[in-house]
């Protein structure tokens, strides 16, 4: 049976336990502005009466036992005099309305935005703290586009519609209070009318919505991910041709998208305009029937422009709690989508143990590991000494468990029965902090960001912290020093998006440089030279040799020729319980 999808207000309960205090403060202050916001557009409202009554006939006004207060404290002795002051009160209400509403204004996007930064944040963060195995069954473009586009969506369509949404209603409240103190029976009609119809239209349209909101969320994601695939393999795309067969999947998921987006929009905005013909309907059947009573057109007048000027404000305040309430019904699933990285455990803060010194062995003792308690074993009873200071070399087919090792190795995994153990001390998930310390990774695929070559070197680290002379030091320990003083801006060499700029051998020496700098003692190359031409190869090789004999290293390849030079190669066979070594040099 499938689970009730969640209600938007456990959702938005959900989102509130993510917001900081601070903003939860700015918060009870937007409200309070709120309700005197509210006070102001009832004060606007009330002062229209004496203003057209004074203009009408200043006669009734002065003599009116409620005006005598403000008769005596502004010392009016005519009729007359009474017009200018309250001329004056009725311009200073409606600009005091209009400048609260602006504060409010400011109030609810600063508030708006500086939550939405929050949660971006927030999301983000707790993304790069997943273990290394979330991160791998994960698509990419769902978590892009949850931190960029789907927490956007969640601002716009959930945060300031929200408040939107609690303005409206306070707003509602004191314009219909206000009119019903003056005309409660064309007031109270007025609201049913409306309102009657408005609850009509949220009644029918909370599918359409929701149907909408999921193919929001899920062409969101698609086009992200279209996108990623065509940018990614645009060598293969121009040299297959192929350009038209990308373009048309991403046109029709853009499409859906689009028109999930027209639709909402038009479900959001379209009932102001019946609205604000049915008003001016509402107000001529009211000016008629008030017309035909006893007290003439003249004395109805007042009532009248208040009526129209509280449905003036009343008929926006409604059509903007309408709006609101349907962009969020619109975004929820995208609010679902966020909550779920929102929601995202961090780990716990590691207790306080000692550094993890590395100066004899690394043992595997008796691993086994597989993803899930279902999957098959991907490695089973394995045990190996390194030594510190080896080099070992590990070979084998796909599929054999190579890279899953030295991630075990390296603190990314954790095995499903066994240890890892360091000079006899147990990695557990309190030490690999400090075991990470010692640790550098060289991939096949070194990632270098658009950058220079410095800050590619030091990873990581703000440009402002970077120790330039470890920088040229790990360079000529890699043997690339001498090439990079010969480029015309040195160290400062921009070295485009993942590395374009430079050759295969290049990129995986910046890589070695990057282990150097960060002064690990074990370096784990994982297919690292598997890309480059044989000679290139060899020259890295020789950069790898060259490295201190205090350094371990941990060499994946696919070639025995890669790993001639290593202390011991170990061979990984599918389900075997154990490697086997078969070579020593």
């Amino acid at each position: 049976m499938q689970a009730k999808p969640e209600s938007i207000g456990r959702m938005v309960g959900r989102l509130w336990a993510h917001v900081e205090p601070r903003r939860r403060r700015e918060f009870g202050f937007l409200m309070a502005l709120t309700v005197a916001a509210s006070m102001t557009e009832v004060l606007s409202i009330g002062a229209v009466l004496p203003f057209l009554a004074a203009l009408a006939n200043p006669d009734k006004v002065f003599a009116n036992r409620f005006a005598q207060p403000f008769v005596d404290m502004f010392g009016l002795t005519a009729p007359a005099q009474v017009v200018l002051p309250l001329t004056i009160l009725f311009c200073a209400a409606g600009l005091l309305a209009g400048a609260t509403r602006i504060l409010l204004l400011r109030v609810s996007l600063r508030l708006s935005f500086g939550v939405g930064a929050d949660i971006s944040n927030a999301v983000y963060r707790r993304t790069l703290h997943q273990p290394y195995s979330v991160h791998i069954a994960r698509n990419s473009s769902e978590i892009i586009n949850g931190i960029s586009i789907k927490t956007n969506e969640v601002i716009f369509y959930v945060i300031m519609p929200g408040m939107i949404l609690l303005s409206a209603a306070f707003m509602t409240l004191a314009i219909v209070g206000a009119l019903s103190t003056f005309i409660p029976l064309a007031a109270l009609l007025a609201f049913a009318v409306f309102g009657a119809f408005y609850g009509i239209l949220i009644k029918n349209l909370r599918r359409r919505l929701k149907s909408n909101s999921e193919r929001i969320a899920r062409e969101s994601t698609n086009g992200i991910r279209y996108l990623q695939e065509g940018l990614g393999g645009i060598r293969d795309i121009l040299i297959d041709g192929t350009q038209d067969a990308f373009c048309a999947t991403f046109r029709a998921s853009d499409a859906a998208l689009r028109d999930a987006q027209r639709n909402n929009q038009f479900i959001a905005q379209s009932p102001r305009y019946v609205m604000e013909s049915a008003g001016m309907v509402l107000i001529a059947v009211i000016a008629f029937a008030l017309s035909r009573g006893s007290s003439g057109v003249s004395n109805t007048i007042p009532m009248l422009a208040a009526l129209a000027l509280g449905l003036q404000r009343l008929l926006p305040a409604l059509q903007q709690g309408y709006q609101a309430w349907s962009t969020i019904q619109g975004a929820q699933d995208s609010l679902r989508d966020t909550l779920v990285l929102l929601d995202q455990q961090m780990p716990a803060a590691p207790a306080e143990v000692d550094a993890i010194a590395f100066n004899r062995e690394i043992c595997i003792d008796r691993v086994s590991f597989r993803y899930t308690p279902t999957a098959p074993w991907i490695l089973k009873d394995v045990r190996i000494v390194i030594p510190k200071g080896g080099r070992i070399g590990f070979v084998g087919t796909t599929g054999s468990g190579k890279s899953t090792l030295l991630d075990i190795v390296m603190g990314l995994l954790t095995p499903s029965a066994g240890d890892l153990l360091v000079d006899g001390v147990a990695i557990t998930p309190a030490r690999l902090a400090s075991w990470r310390l010692h640790i550098a990774h060289v991939p096949q695929s070194i990632f270098l960001t658009d950058a220079s070559v410095r800050e590619n070197i030091a990873f990581g680290v703000p440009p402002d912290q970077i120790d330039d002379a470890a920088v040229r030091l790990a360079a000529s320990s890699a043997q690339i020093g001498a090439a990079i003083d010969s480029w015309p801006d040195g160290y400062d060499t921009i070295v485009g998006e993942r590395g374009v700029q430079l050759s295969g051998g290049q990129r995986q020496r910046i890589g070695i440089a990057r282990a150097l700098y960060k002064k690990a003692d074990v370096i784990v190359f994982d297919e690292a030279t598997s890309a480059l031409d044989s000679a290139t190869e060899e020259e890295v090789m020789k950069s790898i040799e060259a490295l201190s004999g205090e350094i371990t290293i941990l060499i994946i390849a696919h070639r025995l020729s890669t790993l001639k030079n290593c202390s011991q190669v170990i061979e990984l066979q599918k389900q075997n319980a154990a490697p086997v070594p078969i070579a020593t040099s």
